[in-house]
């Protein structure tokens, strides 16, 4: 399954997208042993990545020609995530402009390692190169 854009560090983690579709997504993960901590077990920032793009993901599939963009993110770290995990992510709530999400890592016995919430705005899909892609003005332009 295909995320619908090119994203290097997605990549470079190995997700896969399992679910896209009707504001619920899947992306599964099998961590590298460069992407673990000095516990052995998979690193916050990892699993904050896997919140962050499962919960865009769930935003976006309700409405796919739309970019999102983070705006706000609550992570709640419950136990050690080892081996392939899972996450699910789920759009709340959504507006003309603001998508609301929340996003759960499961490792293989299904157990909740992770948790989030949420908030991102709705951004068009330009072309790379315009300035109006710029992250940081949001999909505002400048002219």
């Amino acid at each position: 399954m295909n995320f619908g854009v090119e994203i290097p560090f997605v990549h470079h983690l190995g997700f896969e997208l399992v679910l896209f579709e009707g504001g619920h997504s899947q992306i599964d993960y099998l961590p590298k042993p460069e992407h673990l901590n000095s516990f052995s077990v998979t690193h916050g920032g990892a699993l904050m990545t896997l919140l962050d793009v499962v919960m865009a993901t769930a935003a976006r599939s309700t409405r796919q020609e739309m970019g999102v963009v983070t705006i706000e993110m609550k992570t709640s770290f419950m136990q050690p995530a080892r081996g392939k995990l899972s996450g699910k992510g789920r759009l709340m709530h959504s507006t003309a402009t603001m998508a609301f999400t929340e996003g759960t890592v499961y490792d293989a016995d299904g157990k909740a390692c992770a948790h989030a919430t949420g908030t991102f705005k709705y951004v068009k899909r330009l072309p790379v190169g315009s300035k109006e892609v710029n992250p940081l003005n949001f999909g505002i332009s400048t002219d």
